[in-house]
């Protein structure tokens, strides 16, 4: 009752004349689909919030789109237009004003991780229905009570739609830089397929490899190591296919022997879980 006595001044003059034209026209003639005075009357308001169907809480920023049928005076037909486009405030509470009080509506409500819901709604109002029996006041503070309607809660399922595993790959730069050395990813080179560890020197900057097979790093023969120690492996006996990554050592630190003199270390990593053998 409150509500509707705030409502009645407010609503008054534009009631009255709703009246009128209800009487006009229940007079006259039956509703035609065409404009009317009454259809042109902007006072509808729809308001209620929106809620989460599992844990009853609001949900915020909720897109809310009204869509009605509207008579457009250049073609002369009725057709479908968006009244009202929202978002739903922290609470979850929408509130849509200034519609027309006649006819049906689409509510359309979309939201992130949510199933789109469309309601039906209308305010109800039945011209020749309201306009039979009863005194002016009754009749007006019934349309008042109606033209502002309460949705209630409305609540939304989440969406059944879930990506599928996702399975994120990489593969190791060719050239990494280290804290004090170089290092060479050669597992996926395929040039070095079937060949010996000769070749695979071949393709790294900085290592020269004469005809004979001689590597040579800084124009002298480095320090081979195989896996962090020291060797007596040979390059040829050695294949390109066990071989994960070689290493430039030029500055070898406190816990390498010294012998490798001003050329460096040349580390060869093997693949782990590989059988080694010599090359035939």
């Amino acid at each position: 009752m409150h509500l509707i006595q705030r409502m009645m001044m407010k609503y008054f003059l534009s009631i009255a004349f709703v009246f009128f034209s209800w009487a006009g026209a229940s007079a006259q003639q039956p509703f035609s689909g065409k404009p009317s005075g009454s259809q042109n009357m902007n006072n509808g308001h729809f308001y209620g919030r929106i809620l989460d169907n599992t844990t009853n809480k609001p949900i915020e920023a909720v897109t809310l789109q009204l869509t009605g049928s509207k008579f457009d005076t250049i073609t002369k037909k009725v057709k479908n237009v968006i009244l009202a486009t929202v978002l739903t405030e922290p609470n979850g509470d929408f509130s849509l004003e200034s519609l027309p009080v006649m006819g049906n509506f689409k509510l359309r409500i979309t939201a992130i991780g949510y199933a789109d819901t469309t309601l039906t709604i209308s305010f109800g109002i039945n011209f020749s229905k309201d306009n039979a029996g009863g005194n002016m006041q009754d009749k007006m503070q019934k349309v008042m009570a109606m033209i502002d309607k309460d949705l209630g809660n409305i609540k939304l399922a989440q969406s059944d739609n879930t990506l599928a595993t996702v399975t994120v790959t990489s593969s190791k730069p060719f050239f990494e830089m280290g804290v004090d050395r170089k290092i060479f990813n050669v597992d996926k080179n395929i040039v070095s397929l079937g060949q010996t560890a000769t070749e695979v020197m071949k393709q790294i900057p900085g290592l020269n490899v004469d005809i004979d097979g001689n590597v040579t790093m800084r124009n002298a023969s480095p320090q081979l190591f195989v896996d962090g120690r020291p060797t007596t492996l040979t390059m040829d006996q050695i294949p390109a296919e066990i071989i994960d990554k070689v290493e430039l050592i030029t500055n070898p630190g406190a816990k390498f022997d010294a012998g490798g003199g001003t050329a460096g270390i040349l580390n060869i990593v093997l693949k782990k879980n590989v059988k080694k053998g010599y090359n035939g």
